[in-house]
């Protein structure tokens, strides 16, 4: 169901997506799952995935939000630390503010959901969006999934001196000072791009998750226990890509048991 929400922070009404489990019942308390890109939730068939792996009973029942993208996308998906060289996502922390303070609350108000150990998943720029708000807020949030993540993110562009360290996201995790209790999923495609900065045979959008994946285990976080990483070769920067990856993603995050959460390989 879609249901408007206004918000004070982004100044309009923000559409979200709101998909139940089966046999939705008030007395029992659920897990959340937000989204980001919540208008692309029909031509991904999130409702039909959701409703296969519940029917199979390889995910415990949770509450799935998708919050739709408004047509300023680009300034209100990002880092809230700090906008790109272009000035993108210079409206970041207002799109932080309206989750915090205004769609969880709603939500907590409406649905018997859990307000902490939220999973917050999203794809290219909401995916880059995700992460920054999960990273940042580990006592709501327990998870972040990154489809394609724009991880590129930088504060320099190429042709004015750029480097590596330029990285927004990953610069933010390298000076973080303590270790939160989260984890991390990634998934990237093969054919998620032809771009190769320094030549060296690997698609930056790769390059550039690999190297996120560093810089978190150099925080402590460890690979196939924190972190999980899925590469698709065939995989593309599109919906049905990032459909195909959904339900490995969610047998992970809300797999009944271990084995469940183990089910997927590292390339697929």
């Amino acid at each position: 169901m879609q249901q408007t929400i206004y918000s004070d922070f982004l100044h309009r009404e923000v559409i979200i997506t709101v998909l139940l489990p089966l046999e939705y019942n008030q007395t029992n308390t659920y897990r959340l799952m937000l989204c980001n890109d919540g208008q692309d939730f029909e031509a991904m068939g999130m409702a039909k995935i959701l409703k296969q792996l519940w029917e199979e009973k390889s995910i415990e029942p949770s509450v799935v939000v998708g919050i739709h993208a408004g047509e300023h996308r680009l300034y209100e998906y990002g880092t809230c630390l700090q906008p790109d060289y272009a000035n993108r996502g210079n409206r970041a922390s207002e799109t932080r503010d309206f989750v915090l303070n205004e769609l969880l609350p709603f939500l907590e108000n409406n649905y018997n959901i859990y307000n902490k150990e939220v999973v917050y998943a999203g794809f290219s720029l909401g995916g880059l969006m995700a992460l920054d708000i999960v990273f940042n807020h580990a006592d709501i949030f327990s998870t972040a999934a990154v489809f394609s993540g724009a991880l590129w993110w930088r504060q320099k562009a190429l042709n004015e001196g750029y480097h590596d360290v330029d990285r927004i996201m990953h610069a933010q995790i390298r000076s973080s000072k303590n270790k939160q209790n989260l984890k991390f999923w990634f998934q990237c495609g093969g054919l998620d791009e032809t771009d190769d900065r320094d030549g060296d045979g690997i698609i930056d959008s790769i390059q550039d998750t690999l190297e996120c994946i560093a810089e978190l285990e150099r925080k402590g976080y460890s690979w196939n226990k924190d972190i999980k990483y899925l590469e698709m070769p065939y995989g593309e920067h599109n919906i049905n890509t990032w459909s195909l990856a959904m339900p490995l993603f969610l047998t992970w995050a809300f797999g009944k048991t271990k084995a469940d959460m183990e089910v997927f390989p590292a390339i697929w």
